[in-house]
């Protein structure tokens, strides 16, 4: 929806100049609410009643996850002081931070804890079998060995993400500053990813200049790119974080503009952005702590990304290190698909409205979403066919075998261009 924040000038935002300090037209209002009706129409918010459900959900969880620290704690023979003092606190991040999930989706929550309690056994094992004692807990499924440690369960039937960090403090406060690199001091690398998904949906939200506009536009293009069958980054396309970064980007280069603006724009920017120069919302930063970040000069594996978006969040990465040479060429085929309608429609004699009707922009594309995606890695310039079968009985199938796909995705690649 059209917010009310306003932009915070003379602040500028991103690493360039804006493209167009532009405003919307009256027909560009009247335009924006056509978007937001169809946003609602298509079913992508969810109701107040589910969105109090998911607070409630979120609140008790992390009642739990506090009095499993405190008994921790008590069992460890700490002080009563400590005891006392001893917490967790629950983060979120994903589609429900950026504030753009819809009906049905998943929570991504994280959960911090003191350097005392640890994720192997504390995390996996006694919290888990204290959830598995639930009556609210059901499908509950720990996944230690992910290249993010996560354990995954309905609560009173909403889908729960649970990462654990243990942070460098015996005292975790309340008011957790989790944008602060210090939660990053001696912390393992799978703590550090765990903490990042947080770190960089916070700093998204901080570095677009409206973030109403923004949700609005992101939620929109999310709906796109599942429509047009290139929503998944498993298979070499790209994922909500990657979707949410190049719609932030759009926003700083245009920070005036509105939702139907820039809906328009996204297309227009993506359709000539020269690939491989990296999509950016702030410079990379440079720390002491030593992790290693994106940087093409230094890194030999870093050369070989295709679409670098990079994070913003320290140490920032290349979020979508898993596009091929085929898939970008599918990608950029459907921001030329989305940008010929837009431009199509700006220049009508009469205006046909975008989102509905033959041939609109969401039209679906050839392969349906329930049936299987397919893609191609190129090796040695021999098209390769990868078939990823996501039907709903192969779903759970497909979960366990992320990350093995992911490591074939990225080592066809290295031999592409190697």
């Amino acid at each position: 929806m059209v917010g009310t924040q306003s932009v915070n000038s003379p602040k500028s935002y991103g690493i360039t100049k804006p493209l167009s300090l532009a405003g919307p037209s009256a027909a560009d209002f009247k335009r924006n609410l056509e978007l937001e009706k169809f946003l609602v129409d298509e079913g992508l918010y969810e109701s107040e009643e589910d969105t109090m459900r998911r607070e409630e959900v979120l609140g008790r969880i992390d009642q739990i996850v506090k009095h499993w620290v405190k008994q921790l704690t008590q069992q460890r023979g700490y002080t009563d002081q400590m005891v006392e003092d001893a917490n967790a606190v629950i983060f979120t991040f994903g589609s429900y931070r950026l504030g753009v999930h819809g009906p049905g989706a998943d929570i991504d929550t994280l959960c911090v804890g003191p350097s005392y309690v640890n994720r192997e056994e504390d995390f996996f094992m006694i919290l888990h079998d204290m959830l598995a004692e639930m009556e609210e807990v059901t499908e509950l499924q720990p996944v230690p060995d992910a290249h993010v440690p996560v354990m995954k369960f309905k609560f009173q039937g909403i889908s729960i993400d649970l990462l654990y960090a243990s942070i460098s403090r015996l005292v975790v406060p309340q008011d957790l500053d989790i944008s602060n690199s210090s939660v990053l001091c001696d912390v393992d690398e799978p703590t550090v990813r765990s903490l990042n998904g947080c770190r960089v949906a916070d700093q998204i939200l901080k570095l677009v200049p409206n973030f109403e506009h923004f949700r609005t536009t992101l939620r929109c293009l999310k709906y796109w790119a599942k429509r047009r069958g290139v929503y998944s980054n498993v298979t070499g396309f790209l994922g909500g974080v990657n979707w949410a970064l190049l719609v932030a980007r759009v926003c700083q280069l245009y920070p005036n503009a509105i939702p139907s603006m820039l809906v328009s724009r996204f297309f227009r920017v993506y359709t000539q952005w020269r690939w491989p120069n990296p999509v950016m919302l702030c410079a990379i930063e440079e720390d002491e702590l030593g992790f290693p970040v994106w940087d093409p000069r230094k890194n030999h594996r870093d050369r070989y990304h295709l679409m670098p978006i990079i994070t913003p969040a320290y140490p920032c990465m290349n979020s979508s290190y898993n596009v091929s040479q085929s898939t970008l060429r599918v990608m950029t085929e459907q921001f030329q698909f989305g940008n010929n309608i837009l431009q199509g429609f700006e220049f009508a004699a009469t205006k046909p409205d975008p989102f509905v009707g033959k041939g609109n922009l969401f039209s679906q594309s050839g392969i349906p979403e329930d049936l299987q995606t397919a893609f191609i890695v190129d090796i040695h310039e021999k098209p390769v066919l990868l078939t990823c079968l996501k039907t709903i009985q192969h779903a759970k199938d497909l979960k366990t075998r992320k990350k093995k796909t992911t490591n074939l995705i990225t080592d066809s690649e290295h031999i592409s261009n190697g």
